[in-house]
């Protein structure tokens, strides 16, 4: 019965995947097989698509989908105790049908079956082993099961039967032809399954090619240790691990050779020309006395270069160095310099005509007419010429730029911001990120007023590495998640300034106006705003709900810097504010503007008192609670 009419997917074969707990799967990976090399992690192409060579798993496992093909079901050993029980719930994977089963399903008795000791759930069904069939007989030869990694599983030949009979001898070989009369060619090298019959030390193992150059191998029979007299017998390794220890050695060698095709290309000239080249025992006075010995066909294979390949098992060197002398180190690489575009043109003075002639006004008097112009009026002049267009990137005429409520800012848009070089800047409500802001606040040296309101803490971050040396108004309305760490991450001191400099002092030491209405501040993020802001003039914390009595003490106490500068202070919607902290404003003799709108704890009564009695001079009231005085 063939193994495709005993049920749905019956041939099919399992993908296997790593075991998770050999030494080579809990290895990293060394970087330098040519596996390694071809991954993206390690600057190859990423082709390959292999794992590296010293993280090959030695015992692939099957896929945890796998399921028994009678009755359906995964792995239960580990629901029993005994191991019988155990082997009869596990799953096997048989390397001749591919068929996956419970032994405990098969119910045929003490039939014969093969277990691979060295692939986990792998053996060779007594279904097959009763009808004779070997991997030959199978159609895609999957006797060689392969790992996730494309690792060629081990052999079939160090498996135990089921039974207590002794072992059969190995089939004979089967040949399709008589052999060869000769030796094969030596200048050719063979296939990797040669490489023990040239060794001269294993007879010949009997194999067959199929399509695609796959091997299939013959079932193998366990064969009983030979006893010797010093005591038991080592086993030896299967063909399969000294071919893949063998591959391993031969790849190491082939990444040792350097790269020697510039240093020998004159060499290579030279012995084209006289049909002569250096063999590899050859010593350098020798060839400047013109012995050399004779070519000889061991196996050897000479190259252009003067070196010369030697076939795995002939006896000799996988592969030798070249004659030559090293080749000379590579020259350091030079320093990296940025390369800038060479600087603009200096802006015509006048304007030229059609006619050839020049236009009568100057290039001043037309910057006097274009500040009489909105923003939307010099882009159209803009397009009349380009002279005009020049004339209208004046940083005189683009004193206040306006990108406020735009959901996106474009490279363009903050390449025309950074040209016209404006005093103020509104990106308000705007989705700037983190490196946009840096970006400009860069570029923007000159820099007067920036307004921030609404956008996000993770964008406004970026004024904690930025220096603005000119900036005197910083609005910080409204943006979320603003708390006393955030605010001491913006008002200390860079940690890279040198003594000395004027860093050193904080980046907010000439702000004269900032806002910080809706922010979630307390008396500890206002002491840090007067240690490091003493020059404010206009101070708003409007709607901030921590903000009470404490906190007007502390900004009209004797030792606050705000004292005698404040002239502006808003304090509308601060719900903690009380009757007792009115008189504490008398403090402030230069106190101008005093907006105590929405405070409900505040009665009408106690605010026109202040503004009768009021600092120096009383104050008018054109709103409720909203103190006014004339300058």
């Amino acid at each position: 019965m063939s193994s495709s009419s005993r049920g749905p997917g019956a041939g099919a074969r399992r993908r296997r995947t790593r075991c998770r707990r050999c030494r080579a799967c809990v290895r990293t990976e060394c970087g330098d097989c040519h596996f390694c090399r071809d991954m993206k992690k390690f600057g190859g192409p990423g082709r390959m698509k292999q794992s590296c060579l010293l993280r090959q798993c030695t015992a692939p496992v099957l896929p945890h989908t796998a399921v028994c093909l009678l009755c359906g079901e995964a792995g239960k050993e580990d629901t029993v105790e005994g191991e019988e029980e155990k082997f009869g719930l596990s799953l096997m994977e048989c390397t001749i049908c591919n068929e996956i089963v419970h032994p405990g399903c098969l119910k045929m008795g003490k039939a014969e079956g093969v277990i691979n000791a060295e692939i986990p759930n792998c053996w060779e069904c007594p279904r097959c082993t009763q009808e004779g069939r070997t991997s030959k007989d199978s159609g895609e030869g999957p006797g060689r099961r392969r790992a996730d990694n494309g690792e060629e599983g081990a052999s079939l030949g160090s498996g135990w039967k089921l039974t207590e009979e002794p072992p059969l001898p190995p089939p004979p070989p089967r040949r399709k032809g008589p052999l060869p009369a000769g030796p094969p060619p030596e200048d050719v090298p063979g296939p990797p399954k040669r490489k023990e019959r040239e060794a001269g030390n294993e007879p010949p193992t009997p194999r067959k090619k199929v399509k695609g150059g796959r091997e299939r191998h013959l079932k193998k029979k366990p064969k009983p240790p030979l006893a010797s007299a010093e005591g038991p017998a080592v086993p030896s390794p299967s063909p399969q691990r000294e071919k893949l220890e063998r591959f391993k050695r031969m790849c190491q060698l082939l990444e040792r050779v350097p790269d020697t095709s510039s240093s020998s290309s004159d060499s290579d000239s030279d012995s084209d020309s006289s049909g002569t080249s250096l063999s590899e025992d050859e010593a350098p006075g020798e060839a400047r006395n013109g012995r050399r010995p004779a070519r000889g066909g061991s196996g050897e294979k000479e190259n252009r270069g003067g070196r010369r390949a030697v076939r795995p098992g002939s006896g000799g060197p996988l592969l030798s160095w070249p004659l030559g002398p090293a080749p000379p180190p590579r020259p350091p690489q030079l320093e990296r310099h940025v390369v800038r575009p060479p600087p603009r043109s200096p802006e015509p003075d006048t304007l030229p005509l059609a006619a050839g002639s020049d236009h009568p006004l100057p290039r001043a008097a037309w910057l006097r007419v274009f500040q009489h112009l909105g923003p939307r009026e010099l882009c159209i002049c803009m397009r009349v010429c380009r002279t005009w267009s020049r004339w209208c990137y004046d940083k005189r005429l683009w004193p206040r730029m306006d990108l406020s409520r735009r959901k996106s800012l474009t490279p363009p848009m903050l390449s025309g911001v950074v040209r016209r070089q404006p005093r103020a800047l509104d990106l308000s409500w705007t989705g700037v990120s983190k490196k946009q802001l840096m970006w400009l606040l860069n570029r923007l040296q000159g820099l007067q007023e920036l307004v921030l309101s609404g956008c996000s803490w993770l964008s406004v971050s970026a004024l904690g590495s930025a220096p603005l040396p000119a900036l005197r108004l910083l609005d910080l309305r409204w943006i979320e998640d603003v708390k006393d760490s955030q605010l001491r991450e913006l008002l200390l001191p860079p940690p890279d300034t040198k003594p000395g400099q004027t860093e050193s002092r904080g980046r907010l030491q000439g702000v004269a106006e900032l806002r910080l209405a809706g922010l979630e501040l307390t008396d500890a993020s206002l002491r840090l705003l007067l240690r490091h802001a003493p020059q404010l003039s206009a101070l708003d914390l409007s709607h901030c709900a921590h903000v009470g009595d404490p906190s007007v003490h502390l900004l009209t106490a004797p030792t606050s810097p705000l004292r005698e500068t404040l002239v502006h202070l808003n304090l509308a919607g601060c719900h903690r504010l009380t009757d007792h902290c009115l008189p504490l404003f008398r403090r402030c003799p230069r106190l101008r503007r005093l907006d105590l709108r929405s405070c409900r704890q505040l009665s009408p009564e106690a605010c026109a008192r202040l503004a009768a009695a009021g600092p120096p001079g009383p104050f008018r009231c054109p709103e409720e609670k909203l103190l006014l005085k004339d300058s």
